[in-house]
């Protein structure tokens, strides 16, 4: 007589969802195009937002940065200075290295976890610096917002209230487009308005498999 095995069946585990890296250098409409994204329903991991988050809240953290910065990184409420820290690193690249391998490891971690979190089949890291950095190797996808020079420029001046030196100083440490453009799989051209912006990027995001 045949024994009858009565173990249930384990349940297929979910597939991991594919990560979608997205970037874009300053004034690109990088983060526009992020809350579009959420709109059709797909999650975005704000990577400069959650590092501002961390940096206030990983007491490791806080002594690291004092340690490569000073004390004066923070405030006397101790709330981290970015512009403190901004005017420390803005012309020192080794400076800046060191506060990068300081803070995108913590935020690597924080990522992964809310990744596991993440029910739908794509999720999207939003990061200024996917392809400095080269997480774009850990990304299924990377996706590119980008616009001609001239715009962004007058984008970040009537926005930010600076002038067209200081933008194009902040572009001039970022990578060329034309770099970003040859290696990215998915590019959204912000050229023109909003309902094209929308238009591009409901095309793009619905077109990734």
């Amino acid at each position: 007589m045949e024994e009858l095995h009565s173990e249930a069946q384990q349940p297929e585990p979910e597939p991991a969802p594919k990560i979608i890296g997205l970037t874009g250098g300053i004034g690109s409409g990088k983060t526009t195009v992020a809350h579009f994204i959420e709109e059709f329903g797909f999650p975005v991991y704000y990577s400069d937002d959650r590092a501002k988050t961390i940096v206030n809240d990983s007491e490791e953290l806080k002594i690291k940065i004092k340690d490569l910065l000073g004390d004066a990184s923070y405030d006397e409420n101790g709330r981290y200075d970015r512009k403190y820290v901004a005017d420390k690193v803005f012309n020192n690249r080794e400076l800046l290295q060191q506060l990068n391998e300081i803070i995108h490891p913590a935020v690597r971690i924080d990522f992964e976890n809310w990744v596991k979190k993440q029910t739908k089949y794509l999720v999207f890291k939003e990061t200024a610096l996917l392809f400095e950095l080269k997480l774009n190797r850990q990304c299924y996808k990377s996706l590119l917002v980008t616009a001609e020079d001239n715009i962004r420029i007058k984008r970040v001046m009537d926005r930010d209230d600076k002038t067209y030196r200081e933008v194009q100083s902040v572009m001039e440490k970022q990578m060329p487009e034309k770099d970003k453009i040859k290696i990215a799989d998915c590019i959204i051209y912000n050229n023109t308005n909003l309902e094209e912006l929308k238009e591009q990027t409901e095309k793009v995001v619905f077109s990734i498999e």
